[in-house]
């Protein structure tokens, strides 16, 4: 569920887990990929703040 993009308290509940960090502990190790992931999207969202400011001069 983690890897299609499910929100992992989703996840935890369907797998009836009583706290979202047993998931997150349990199988986010399996998810190499998740901090590249995350880094791309922090710099494609900035890269769109700095070019929108850069239009609006």
């Amino acid at each position: 569920m983690l890897s299609a993009g499910v929100h992992p308290k989703v996840a935890s509940e369907r797998l009836g887990r009583s706290s979202i960090g047993i998931t997150l502990d349990l199988y986010s190790h399996v998810m190499p990929g998740m901090q590249a992931d995350a880094a791309e999207q922090v710099d494609a969202a900035l890269q769109a703040a700095i070019s929108s400011e850069r239009k609006a001069k």
